[in-house]
């Protein structure tokens, strides 16, 4: 199926969009490169055309026109995928949907809201301040939730809250030929008919465009605690964290940063930690379990060796600590200013990872690369971020074949090729790898909800 359209054909849709939206369509060459790429080292493959709509009926008209025209939609959230996800591979409408940024419920004694797509994580928790709420998901950047949902996305908090594929209640959607769709209603459970509302959450815009979005969310809790502590050996440090889970401690946060990574946080974040393996800890409940908690997950690391065991309780110490942890790529970056961040991410069944996490570590070694490891270890995931000259061939070789061989390796322990930044275009052979015949299945799935391929087309799965 070709998404290839002639300039002739590229003209009339413009102009039809143009006369049904005036110039809120952009076609000026600095509107369109603005939106053909994301934060990773992926090329720029700009749209023909931007278009910010208000509405779900706004999206479903602008969609329906494409569509007649065999015209690529392209839904863009806040830019900062990792692997081209919104990168217009075949030209086409981008979707800019920061303007459809409304809470639209709050429904308190429920414990869920429903808003639009371009509600970014920092926004909704800002807007929940006062209501006692808070939404966990937290992938670090301040991310769109319709970006979150679209790439099935987690983050920090994961290990006690679960992906957005446990958060999801329901969705709004805009299907490939402008029809409007509800996948769910409110309800907790529901065993009525197919899960439509899991099959668009993690499909990247390709089977439609995420409009609106029930999110459970959970009361702030009564105690919060934050640790750290570093370890002189990696497999100490995950031995650690594969006991506190195994020991069903609801730790809310239990992230891993080797000792290059600490080395890196200390001079872009001024802080004075060990340069050593470290984890960052938090403890969410009442007074007496966050103590509880923070004693037992403190003699784990003691008995594998683990050095002084800070903890703390006071905000600022707190969001110091975790700001930190978010600034982590961009203080890798700093490591090497001249090079580009390709950061990626597996996942592996956690009593897999010591080992995953100890072979990578030793591959980055003999591969002369700088490429610190940071990770949601509490779900078996981390990250590798690693730190290219892209104008080196040689370099760029040796990083694509470091890559490739932590991801056949997780794919050897049973584990993922992404556990939480998707597919996009950069890990679509990967997909294959990991899933093998089942990508027919998704293939199909794809031609029986967008036959045109107009929706993100070079997403996910070839057509």
């Amino acid at each position: 199926m070709s998404v290839t359209v002639k300039a002739i054909e590229q003209t009339e849709v413009i102009e039809e969009l143009q006369e049904q939206f005036g110039n809120r369509i952009k076609t000026s060459t600095g509107a369109c490169r603005e939106f053909g790429t994301d934060e990773s080292f992926h090329g720029n493959f700009p749209p023909d055309a931007v278009f910010a709509p208000h509405s779900t009926e706004e999206v479903a008209l602008a969609v329906q026109i494409c569509a007649k025209h065999k015209f690529p939609v392209i839904p863009y959230g806040a830019g900062t995928s990792l692997e081209g996800h919104i990168c217009a591979l075949h030209g086409g409408l981008c979707l800019n949907m920061i303007e459809m940024n409304q809470v639209l419920q709050v429904n308190a004694e429920d414990l869920d809201v429903v808003l639009q797509p371009g509600v970014t994580r920092k926004q909704l928790n800002s807007y929940l301040k006062d209501t006692g709420l808070f939404f966990p998901i937290d992938p670090g950047a301040d991310a769109s939730l319709g970006g979150m949902t679209a790439t099935r996305a987690s983050g920090t908090n994961a290990v006690r809250y679960g992906t957005m594929r446990e958060n999801v209640l329901s969705l709004t959607v805009v299907m490939a030929d402008g029809r409007v769709i509800k996948t769910a209603k409110r309800s907790r459970k529901s065993s009525a008919g197919y899960d439509l509302t899991r099959l668009f959450i993690g499909s990247e815009g390709t089977l439609g465009v995420i409009t609106e979005i029930t999110l459970r969310v959970y009361g702030i809790p009564e105690k919060i605690s934050s640790a750290v502590v570093a370890f002189p050996e990696l497999d100490r440090a995950v031995n650690s964290v594969i006991t506190t889970i195994q020991l069903g401690i609801p730790i809310a946060r239990i992230e891993l940063l080797d000792d290059a990574m600490m080395r890196a946080l200390n001079q872009f974040s001024k802080l004075e930690y060990p340069e050593e393996h470290t984890l960052f800890l938090e403890f969410h409940g009442t007074e007496n379990s966050v103590q509880e908690q923070v004693e037992m997950v403190q003699m784990i690391c003691e008995e594998n060796g683990g050095g002084h065991f800070q903890w703390t309780t006071r905000t600022e110490e707190r969001n110091r600590l975790w700001q930190a942890r978010h600034d982590a790529a961009y203080a890798a970056k700093a490591m090497r200013p001249n090079a580009q961040i390709w950061a990626t991410d597996v996942c592996v069944p956690i009593s897999r990872l010591a080992e995953c996490i100890m072979d990578t570590q030793r591959d980055i070694e003999e591969s002369n690369l700088i490429a610190p490891i940071v990770g949601h270890v509490g779900d078996g995931n981390f990250h590798l971020v690693l730190l290219v000259d892209h104008s080196d061939p040689e370099e760029e070789k040796r990083a694509q074949g470091l890559h490739e061989r932590m991801v056949m390796r997780a794919l050897e322990m049973e584990g993922t090729c992404t556990g939480e930044h998707g597919i996009g275009y950069g890990k679509m052979e990967f997909l294959v790898a990991e899933h093998g015949d089942s990508v027919a299945v998704m293939r199909t799935i794809k031609i029986a909800l967008d036959p045109d391929n107009i929706l993100n087309p070079g997403k996910i799965v070839r057509i």
